[in-house]
């Protein structure tokens, strides 16, 4: 990457944007919008914007599951069934980052997030009229037809999540809702790691492949991982209607500015 200078101002916005990117990613997803606008901003071009954010997101998710650290034992089977496929669709998506064009990826994406945002909305009555209502545990057992179509859902997340990001939170969160899960904060623990786990991989190919500018993801780390702690404590403070509240305000907002994007 050429050398980009680095003055207060670009410093500044680049922790700014990281801290609310972190609280955004902590507590349901969307942080990828206010991170790649700000490197390109900074003066990257787009590619490498979108690689450089990925990485400098990573720190957040971190500091997002220590915040919720006491949640991961009552998720740690779903971990083990989600886990492999957000492994493998993120190196995917990664892989189609640097290698084919955005347009249909681009043209999707606000219509993915508007979808898992109503998902999310009407997530308890939907899993009421699947028969997924009753709360999934640590020892549930669920049907094979509740692991397939979980696991064939969380690769297309993380392919996407691989490739851009923007909103693989508020796919998630849908998804657990409509599978059953209730405890919107162990849903957040959940997506957190499962969210790391699809950016870790897709940056070691970004990594790999040199479009990481070091000194802009570093500078937006530093707001990344105090706002991924920050956010995560904040949300487990307030009541889950509330959080859900927010959720949902989030992902209309992330749909709105897709939509924009789109039309502009």
């Amino acid at each position: 990457m050429d050398a980009i200078p680095l003055d207060p101002l670009r410093a500044i916005a680049l922790i700014a944007a990281g801290f609310a990117a972190g609280v955004m990613n902590s507590v349901a997803g969307g942080g990828t919008l206010v991170t790649f606008p700000t490197l390109i901003f900074v003066g990257l071009p787009s590619i490498p914007a979108n690689a450089t954010s990925t990485v400098a997101l990573l720190p957040a998710a971190i500091a997002s599951a220590a915040g919720y650290r006491n949640k991961i034992p009552t998720v740690a089977r779903w971990l083990t069934v989600f886990a492999p496929v957000s492994l493998l669709g993120g190196l995917l998506g990664g892989y189609l980052l640097v290698q084919t064009p955005t347009a249909v990826f681009d043209w999707l994406v606000p219509f993915l997030i508007l979808f898992a945002t109503f998902l999310f909305m009407a997530g308890s009555s939907v899993s009421r009229m699947l028969g997924t209502h009753t709360a999934l545990t640590q020892t549930s057992s669920p049907s094979t037809r509740w692991i397939v179509g979980g696991v064939i859902f969380q690769f297309c997340v993380a392919v996407y999540g691989g490739y851009f990001g923007a909103g693989i939170g508020i796919l998630m969160l849908a998804s657990l809702a409509m599978q059953g899960f209730h405890d919107v904060h162990e849903m957040n623990a959940l997506k957190v790691l499962l969210g790391f786990l699809i950016n870790v991989v897709a940056a070691v190919y970004f990594i790999a492949s040199g479009l990481i500018h070091w000194v802009s993801a570093g500078t937006m780390m530093v707001g990344t991982i105090l706002g991924g702690y920050a956010g995560a404590h904040v949300a487990q403070k307030f009541q889950q209607r509330k959080v859900r509240t927010a959720i949902t305000a989030i992902g209309l907002i992330i749909s709105a500015v897709m939509f924009y994007k789109q039309l502009t």
